[in-house]
């Protein structure tokens, strides 16, 4: 995949002040985590740490080493449910932990770049969820840090899961292979219906100095993401528009379950970021991109759609589907061409190697189990990291052009590569 070079600017000053360390290598044959934050992305790494070293043959094992949250009971009781040997309340001894070599970011985005930078100039390798920031500074910021990290031999990379179904990691081999020709189209959408009822509450998702942005960094993160992976090329620039539907909501009560949580019965707030972002993109070949993310399709629960259309034929994925592809060869004879279904179950299949018989279908969880082993493998055998810190700046770059053009009513917006 293509690479944007790093812009310089000014550094960030909001970070924790550390102690730079030599970067630690993995001992007596394990790889020490340590994670912040254990809700919902939080039990899914989790479920990867805990797996990867039982199904692959890893160079060194993953060692859920400790757990990191602000609320002590709560911490406690998912070290326990989770596996993880220790619990902290503060990051800053997470990281300055002997045990701890990797440290694995599943917080809001908020404190993304803070508690990165800091791992990494600690000596720490770090895992970080996406969207990578709330902002393209701070992800420049974290380019920056990781870049001088990787000099010491630390590696630092961005949780794109969808990168890590088979079938999702086969359609970028075939593409690479130039199955398709040259690219004409990309078609991704990513649809949720978890906020369609006004009733449902103002969770720290709905609010931009947590989130940055609402279903565009939630959703619209990972399509970008697919589609510049898929296509092996950047988008250059957008047009957008995004709406807020439901402008104010019932304030959380209590703490949040998954995506919502209970709602209080009177206090209302201001919803400040988007519902639903819908975008139209060209790629640096002159490939054309539409998008669309939203958090307001009824009936929708998690369905991410690709397709991508090429000169010599076509690909599409269907989440819904994940072990699936579709595959058209449009050099075949009219007579007998047309979309087949590819089971992506064999073992010559990425990832499938360790995995069951042929058939025997795999899940939205497996994709962490596969990061998990990446990052593994990255680590303790010196390769380069995908995704990189890079490829989270670029999203995020892609991101602030989509909001930049919907607040210009849709002018067409360049997204920088450096």
């Amino acid at each position: 995949m293509a690479r944007s070079q790093e812009q310089e600017t000014e550094p960030q000053t909001a970070t924790a002040t550390v102690t730079a360390t030599p970067p630690p290598q993995p001992g007596r044959g394990t790889l020490g985590v340590g994670m912040v934050g254990y809700a919902f992305m939080g039990a899914a790494h989790s479920q990867g740490w805990r797996t990867a070293g039982h199904v692959f043959d890893l160079p060194v094992r993953p060692a859920l080493a400790a757990i990191c949250g602000r609320d002590r009971a709560a911490v406690d009781a998912a070290a326990a449910r989770h596996g993880w040997a220790a619990a902290e309340t503060d990051w800053r001894a997470l990281i300055a932990r002997d045990d701890v070599q990797l440290i694995d970011i599943c917080t809001p985005g908020d404190s993304h770049a803070e508690i990165a930078i800091a791992a990494l100039e600690a000596g720490k390798h770090v895992l970080c969820e996406k969207p990578l920031a709330n902002t393209v500074a701070e992800a420049e910021a974290m380019v920056r840090a990781a870049e001088a990290a990787q000099a010491r031999g630390q590696v630092a990379m961005v949780g794109f899961n969808y990168r890590k179904v088979p079938a999702i990691t086969f359609a970028r081999q075939l593409i690479a292979d130039g199955r398709l020709g040259a690219l004409r189209h990309v078609r991704a959408s990513y649809l949720q219906d978890w906020l369609v009822d006004p009733a449902s509450p103002l969770t720290w998702r709905l609010k931009r100095e947590h989130a940055g942005s609402g279903a565009l960094g939630d959703l619209g993160a990972h399509i970008v993401d697919l589609a510049q992976y898929l296509a092996g090329e950047l988008l250059t620039g957008v047009s957008a528009v995004s709406e807020t539907f439901v402008r104010e909501r019932p304030l959380l009560s209590g703490a949040s379950a998954g995506l919502s949580g209970g709602a209080d019965a009177v206090a209302r707030g201001e919803v400040t970021v988007d519902d639903a972002a819908i975008f139209t993109g060209r790629l640096a070949s002159g490939a054309l991109a539409s998008f669309e993310a939203t958090r307001m399709a009824a009936g929708r629960k998690n369905a991410l759609r690709l397709e991508i259309n090429g000169e010599l034929g076509s690909l599409a994925f269907d989440l819904e589907r994940l072990n699936e592809l579709s595959f058209h060869d449009h050099t075949e004879p009219a007579a007998t061409a047309g979309f087949r279904r590819i089971l992506v179950t064999e073992p010559e299949h990425p990832y499938l190697e360790a995995w069951w018989p042929p058939g025997h279908a795999l899940g939205y969880e497996h994709t962490f189990v596969h990061q998990a082993r990446d990052v593994v493998r990255t680590i303790a055998e010196g390769l380069p990291p995908r995704p990189s810190f890079a490829d989270g700046l670029q999203v995020q770059r892609v991101l602030a052009a989509v909001e930049e053009s919907a607040a210009k009513n849709s002018v067409h917006t360049s997204v920088p590569s450096s």
